[in-house]
Formats: structure tokens, sequence, C-alpha cells
């Protein structure tokens, strides 16, 4: 009955997978992304002209600050559906998330200067976490490039039902965080209505991450207990505390987390790869 049931929701996260990576659904959330970015505009004008008042931090930038955090969430969604396929496009996939909140924390914050501006040096300082933020995306963007261009996939099983099995496994931890993602949406718009602001889950659900990157690694042990590959995936769990902290962390340390955890999992990537290129290759998927 047990296995019944996992059956069905493996299927069930199949059946979605093809579909999200189908063209009519990128441009559905094309579409959707756009349409809270016009509706993003059309609220902050109201609240510039001061037919409704909702307060300072609905200027125009609002729309670009609302349409990043609804592009966000199918970002979230797109890393869950990349857990099975490879821990390590998952984990590069959080950093694209990391990149976009920078890029995102930094269009929120010049709202704040859409007037006359008083080009002293106490304005000058209060760019400077703009500036850490724009300039910390740019890094982790370029971080997040050499990382997917030096992955080796290898696949850790000995056979092929030990890797269908594997990949089985995530694909139910997947179709729980997907769930659990969707919870969490339902508990945010709850709260805006009760509260009159919008707190954003992804601090919660990178902590989720990171315990399903450390059962993954656990559960790993029953197909390899290869010190490099233990240390790989240990490194990238690690990574994934790094950047939830960066969520949390104020300016400047957000981006010196950022990059510390980009620069970790580059370095294990370049030193892992360079101990298979002394063992005997094998071109399998992960």
């Amino acid at each position: 009955m047990v296995k019944q049931i996992f059956r069905f929701q493996i299927k069930a996260f199949d059946f979605l997978d093809e579909r999200w990576e189908s063209a009519p659904v990128s441009k559905t959330i094309s579409n959707i992304v756009v349409a809270f970015f016009m509706a993003g505009l059309f609220i902050g004008l109201l609240s510039h002209l001061d037919i409704i008042h909702l307060g300072e931090n609905f200027t125009a930038f609002f729309a670009i600050e609302l349409a990043f955090n609804v592009l966000l969430i199918f970002e979230v969604l797109g890393l869950i559906f990349l857990i099975p396929k490879s821990v390590a496009d998952s984990v590069g996939k959080q950093f694209e998330i990391i990149s976009l909140v920078l890029l995102r924390d930094a269009f929120k914050e010049f709202g704040h200067y859409l007037g006359e501006v008083n080009w002293k040096i106490e304005f000058l300082l209060e760019l400077l976490p703009i500036v850490s933020d724009a300039f910390g995306a740019i890094i982790i963007f370029l971080i997040t490039g050499l990382f997917y261009r030096a992955q080796k996939h290898i696949r850790i099983t000995k056979s092929h039902e030990e890797q269908k099995n594997f990949i089985g496994i995530k694909k139910l931890i997947s179709i729980y965080l997907t769930l659990t993602f969707l919870a969490l949406g339902v508990y945010d718009l709850i709260s805006a209505y009760q509260n009159m602001q919008f707190i954003y889950s992804i601090k919660l659900f990178y902590t989720l991450l990171i315990f399903t990157d450390v059962f993954i690694l656990l559960f790993s042990l029953r197909y390899t207990t290869k010190y490099y590959n233990l240390f790989r995936y240990s490194s990238f769990a690690l990574a994934t505390i790094f950047l939830r902290l960066t969520l949390s962390a104020p300016a400047y340390y957000n981006v010196l987390l950022a990059v510390i955890a980009g620069l970790m999992v580059l370095g294990v990537t370049f030193i892992y790869n360079k101990l298979l290129s002394k063992l005997p290759k094998e071109v399998e998927i992960e």
C-alpha cells in the first residue's frame, strides 16, 4: 500500500516535471510576472498621486520588487524540480536565486531616491549597500557560470536499479518540498492580508533545503562511502547554510557570505574534478 502511494507520487512528479519544462508553461510564467509588474506600476502610480495611501514603500520601484518576488517563486519551484536530476545543478540554482535576491534588494533601495537627490557625502554613503548588492550579484553570477561549466556528473550507484531507487527518493523529497512551499505561500498571503505587509518565507525554505541536502547526503551512504563524494555532498550542504545566512545578514555581510559559499563550492568542484581525472573515467548521469 505504501509503495503504491510512493509510486503515485513519483508519477505525479514526472507529470509535473515534464510540463514544467514545456514552452507553454514558460510563456505562462512570463505573462504572470509581467502582469504583476504592471499591477505594481499601477499601484505605485496611485500611491504617488495620493489617490490611495499605502506608505512610502509603494513607489514605482515597488513594481520591480513585486515582479522579482513573483519570479523568485517560480525560480524556487524550478530548483525543486532540479533536485532529482542533479544535486550539483540544484546547488547552482540556489546561487541563481541568491543573485536575483541581491538584485531585487538593490532595486528596492533605489526606490527611496526617486525625488531630488542631494549629492553629499551622506547620500554617497547610503548608496554603498546598494552598490554592494549589485556587484555582489554580478560576482555570484560569474561564480555560478563557472560552477556549471566545471560540473562532471558521475553516477554513485552501481546498477540501474539502484540509480532508479535513488532518483525516486529524490523525487519524493521534491514532491514534499513543493507541497511545503505552496503551504508557505498560502501562509504568506494570509499574513500579508492580516498585517498589511508581505513577508517572503524564502528564509524558512532555505532552512528546509539544508535538511534536504543533509538527508540526501546520508541516504547516498547506502550507495557509496567514497570520501571524495561524501566531502563534495557535505560541502554543498554547508554552502546552503551560508546562503541561508545570506538572506538574513545585513548589508555587506550578505554579499560576503554568498561569495564565500560560491568560492567554496567552486573550489571543491575543481579539486574534485582534478582528483577524478586520475581515476578511471565514468560518463554517467548523477
